[in-house]
């Protein structure tokens, strides 16, 4: 059907199109979609000079039409450049040494091709260097320059080089950073797009968990390759409201079902070497209890240790939880720490000698992973906790009400602004009728007089 109706040569059905014909066609596209548009129409014009001299006027008129969809497509660049419509969009990823570029071509409002550029041995990425040179390289030389190259950034070079460029393509060329709109969700489209580009260009052959896993038990001397890990954090302000976090990993994703929350209790504080002090001496302690509480609960229930603990910190977090298992009579537990900085792994029994994961090892972005998910969950967790006290605190200074009364109100409705939406009658269906008006007096701003301190019934 389809070369019955002029829309293909028939290659599939035999004497159809000769292969001269067929690689001809071949050739036109390939021109086309080079671009090379005034080499395609220099040579329909000449094979439908020869079509019509040698009166094959149906063949001629072939190469008429196709002639005439060229000079039409023109005319629309044409009138989509004047219209400001042509216009560049490049942005990139970077994991120095790797970098990978993306380059779309925007013609009258669509895209017509990408380019991709990959770098594997940067170093030093700097943005601001790496824009002007990238650029001066794509276009100084470039037969055609658009009116528009929208970029993720400003640089100090940009209107000098917007200059330069204008004068070499005989119009205005802007280097522009949009900063939102259409055109700002656009080049952030195109920023996804270079890094989903170097995921495929340098992970390719990323390995599966199970590589990773046997890797990390190459990396570490575990006996066994790890199936569950679980890792440790702790997070205060100025030795404050300390709370801990422990997140899963189990059989190559992380286990959010399992993860755990510690109020740092302070039992814990004054055991343990003493030859540290201050805020250190108290995270490793906030250490030593979180990692104690939690495997004395798996003992009393009788489930099995995980494959390897993993603790966020250096050497002396790393030996504070192992007094913890001591004491626990937990014996030959793999257990590592990660030291935030310098991304160095200590194993216990074996601290002497630091393992340094090469920046790009699938271990070290595994154990990176698992160490950044419980950062962020003993962040949350903590930053939780201190807007709650907030709020408990700004009802505790309400003459009459105690922090009892304060948290049943705050697990009641959840929030202080709630409260303020609530009538006297509301507030007097968990309060004594009068603390209920006082309660709505100093949320309302009404000034109200001391009342006696909240009787233990309350």
């Amino acid at each position: 059907m389809q070369y019955y109706i002029h829309r293909c040569l028939g290659p599939c059905v035999e004497y159809l199109v000769t292969q001269e014909r067929y690689a001809e066609s071949a050739r036109d596209v390939k021109l086309f979609l080079e671009g090379k548009r005034s080499d395609l129409a220099r040579s329909l014009k000449q094979r439908m000079a020869q079509a019509s001299e040698q009166q094959r006027y149906e063949e001629a008129a072939g190469y008429r039409d196709l002639l005439l969809t060229i000079d039409e497509m023109e005319d629309r660049q044409k009138i989509a450049a004047a219209e400001g419509d042509d216009t560049d969009v490049l942005a990139w990823y970077a994991e120095p040494p790797q970098v990978a570029v993306n380059l779309f071509h925007l013609r009258g409002g669509r895209v017509v091709d990408r380019r991709d550029f990959y770098w594997e041995d940067l170093e030093e990425f700097d943005p601001a260097e790496f824009l002007p040179s990238l650029l001066k390289q794509l276009y100084l030389d470039a037969a055609y320059l658009p009116r528009y190259i929208h970029v993720p950034s400003g640089f100090e070079e940009c209107e000098i080089l917007a200059e330069v460029l204008s004068e070499n393509a005989g119009h205005r060329v802007e280097i522009v950073a949009p900063q939102r709109g259409q055109k700002y969700a656009f080049l952030e489209l195109v920023e996804k797009n270079a890094k989903q580009s170097f995921l495929q260009r340098f992970r390719v052959l990323r390995p599966s968990p199970q590589a990773i896993a046997e890797s990390l038990e190459a990396a570490l001397v575990l006996p066994d390759p790890p199936k569950r890990i679980e890792c440790f954090d702790i997070s205060h302000m100025q030795g404050s409201d300390t709370v801990a976090s422990m997140v899963v990993w189990e059989d190559g994703r992380m286990k959010k079902s399992d993860y755990r929350k510690f109020i740092i209790r302070g039992h814990a504080m004054s055991e343990g070497p003493e030859k540290e002090s201050g805020l250190l001496r108290d995270d490793f302690a906030s250490m030593r209890e979180a990692v104690e509480r939690r495997y004395r609960r798996i003992l009393e229930e009788n489930k099995p240790l995980p494959s390897l603990i993993l603790i966020d910190g250096g050497i002396g977090q790393l030996h504070a939880a192992a007094d913890a298992l001591d004491k626990l009579q937990i014996i030959n537990q793999p257990m590592a720490s990660i030291a935030k900085k310098e991304e160095i792994l200590y194993v216990l029994g074996r601290e002497d000698e630091p393992i340094v994961l090469d920046r790009h090892s699938p271990v070290l972005h595994l154990i990176q992973q698992i160490r950044d998910e419980t950062h962020r969950f003993a962040v949350t967790f903590h930053r939780q906790r201190r807007s709650s006290q907030r709020l408990r605190t700004s009802l505790t200074e309400i003459p009459g009400v105690g922090q009892r009364t304060a948290v049943r109100l705050l697990r009641r409705y959840g929030s202080v602004a709630r409260l303020r939406q609530l009538s006297v009658e509301e507030l007097a269906a968990e309060l004594p009728r009068n603390r209920a008006q006082r309660v709505y007096d100093v949320l309302h701003g009404v000034p109200v007089e001391a009342d006696l301190p909240e009787r233990p019934a309350s």
